[in-house]
């Protein structure tokens, strides 16, 4: 069951109808989730259209939009956050994945959801987002926003990977290690939690570092502030080495490559219609208390 809340930090309450606004429609490629999404369209008509963040240009959101619904997991959910890049649209997941960790909605609770949706009564809650710039040669060569993480591993497994980490301007440590995740608070609970990394609530402005299975075991997870600006330089042997942007795109380093990370100023809306729903969601993914409500 869906309940409303309203004056609750980190949320705002929409009041306004929206009718003259279409929504958007992000399925993920299974049967069921694009059964759903074909009867959505169904009872929406003309208020909502289908969008193929595959293999569609950002360029080409429509400019009605009021937001989009993703039927899908974390992945389908990330691939549409990085699709509509900095633009001002809220995107609402409905569990259609493994874990889903981003996706509040379930599929039982889809139209309750629409309808109140389409009310205005619904909560926004802002989850930042990573600057991920990498320069080689003097010349800047990636700039992404990331939801949940940035990956820097080996691509061979045979050698550890070297990570000299700068927190601003100052050496921190050299990381030793199979690899090493800078993650936003909504990337707690993705691989670095999966890597030993800690829980943190979205609300917390913070940057975790996660090392994965490092070397020296005094290098454990850190949680800096957001405020911080992280410099990492590729030390030792780094062929092979490969970055990875929320587990969706991978790019080759190079040797000379330097790695700067700090808080995007573009955050992303998530749509919410519960006070608490961070913690109904994470007790229920991760089994806790047997899963229960």
């Amino acid at each position: 069951m869906i309940r409303i809340a309203e004056n609750i930090p980190g949320y705002r309450m929409e009041k306004n109808r929206m009718n003259t606004k279409r929504i958007g429609i992000v399925v993920k490629t299974d049967e069921k989730a694009e059964k759903k999404a074909k009867e959505l369209k169904q009872r929406l008509g003309s208020l909502c259209c289908v969008i193929d963040v595959r293999h569609s240009k950002s360029s080409n959101i429509p400019e009605d939009l009021m937001c989009l619904i993703v039927l899908g997991g974390d992945g389908t959910f990330l691939s549409a956050a990085r699709f509509i890049e900095h633009r001002n649209i809220p995107l609402m997941g409905v569990k259609f994945g493994e874990v889903g960790f981003l996706a509040e909605t379930t599929e039982e609770n889809l139209y309750k959801a629409v309808d109140l949706l389409l009310e205005g009564k619904y909560m926004i809650q802002l989850r930042s987002r990573l600057d991920i710039k990498v320069v080689r040669d003097n010349q800047q060569v990636i700039d992404v926003d990331v939801l949940n993480d940035a990956v820097i591993n080996k691509s061979a497994l045979s050698r550890l990977a070297s990570c000299a980490v700068y927190i601003d301007s100052t050496y921190l440590t050299t990381y030793r290690a199979d690899g090493l995740i800078v993650g936003t608070p909504t990337g707690s609970t993705a691989y670095s939690l999966a890597a030993g990394g800690p829980v943190v609530h979205p609300s917390v402005p913070s940057i975790i570092l996660t090392p994965i299975c490092p070397f020296t075991l005094t290098n454990r997870p850190l949680i800096i502030p957001d405020s911080a600006f992280i410099e990492i330089r590729l030390e030792g042997s780094p062929e092979n080495m490969v970055l990875t942007l929320d587990g969706q795109e991978g790019f080759e380093m190079d040797p000379g490559d330097r790695i700067f990370i700090k808080k995007s100023r573009n955050d992303i809306k998530m749509i919410s219609f519960e006070e608490q729903s961070y913690f109904k969601v994470l007790k229920t993914r991760l089994k806790w208390s047997g899963g229960r409500s």
